[in-house]
């Protein structure tokens, strides 16, 4: 029984050093402890790509390629292009990832959506996507072929799927506690990097059934409003508004200012000099009063 165990452990820990090795695909979530014996995870009928399905039994003749696009549009209108494409992207069997606005020269509206839309529809939602536009700015087509990456992993699936069920078996003919430890170990991990295959498999599967579409949209200068030499009413008032509030906060602080220092600080030193005025005029009185007096007598 242990000459077995150790064989087959072998073979498993040389099968799991062969999976480690890195992929371009991202890798999922690793399966939880308690379903590492749980059935192996079936693929949505929606991976398949056209005939190609996310499985180890997926034909061998098709090709497994990721196709994407990036186009610049110049529109009349961009919310009415923004929500074609949206409904173009439904149509398709697709769907919308993001979707922006912003804007940007005097105003002017523009925005960027990215969706999906199903690959074998792709080519024609290229050509719907030019009939909205005034101009098509610029267009940049790519595909990467992931057949030999996806077959890679169909392999190493099977050699995995192979080593659990030699495993489940020993599993079912352990004697001893130990054996069913060790067994145990063994299954865990066979079982999470299946499962991370599968992920894999699944992500390139979905990325090739479902093309990426980037569209850029600029609406078009003659069907702007007209403005002469660039003057716009609407901000000459607001700058008037602006400046006529800097005027007011202007005054209304000077106020403050005089109330709280101006007006305490004034009054602070115009104190000494009425005492001084006041004695000075009392001075004069009496000098007046004693020549007055001379005079007289």
């Amino acid at each position: 029984m242990r000459p077995l165990l150790a064989s087959v452990f072998s073979s498993a820990l040389l099968l799991l050093s062969a999976c480690a090795a890195p992929s371009s695909a991202p890798l999922p979530p690793q399966a939880p402890p308690e379903a590492a014996f749980a059935a192996p995870t079936p693929v949505p009928p929606d991976a398949a790509v056209r005939g190609f399905a996310a499985s180890p039994t997926a034909p061998s003749a098709e090709r497994l390629v990721i196709r994407s696009a990036d186009i610049g549009i110049v529109v009349t209108d961009t919310l009415t292009a923004l929500a074609a494409l949206t409904r173009l992207a439904e149509e398709m069997g697709g769907y919308v990832v993001s979707s922006s606005t912003y804007q940007a020269g005097q105003g002017a509206l523009q925005a960027n959506i990215q969706f999906r839309v199903e690959a074998r529809r792709f080519d024609e939602a290229l050509s719907r996507i030019r009939t909205l536009a005034v101009e098509v700015q610029r267009e940049a087509i790519t595909g990467q072929d992931v057949t030999a990456e996806y077959r890679d992993l169909e392999a190493q699936l099977r050699n995995l799927e192979n080593t659990e069920a030699q495993l489940r078996r020993l599993q079912s003919e352990a004697a001893t506690t130990q054996d069913v430890l060790a067994v145990y170990r063994e299954l865990t991990t066979v079982r999470g990097e299946i499962d991370r295959i599968k992920g894999q498999m699944q992500y390139l599967a979905q990325s090739a059934a479902l093309s990426s579409i980037t569209v850029s949209l600029t609406p078009d200068e003659l069907a702007q409003p007209i403005r002469v030499a660039g003057w716009r009413p609407e901000g000459v008032a607001r700058d008037a508004v602006q400046a006529l509030i800097v005027v007011l906060q202007a005054l209304a602080t000077l106020a403050i200012w005089t109330v709280i220092v101006i007006a305490p600080v004034f009054a602070l030193l115009a104190l000494p000099i009425l005492a001084i005025a006041v004695v000075m005029r009392r001075w004069q009185r009496r000098r007046r009063a004693t020549m007055q007096q001379r005079m007289q007598g």
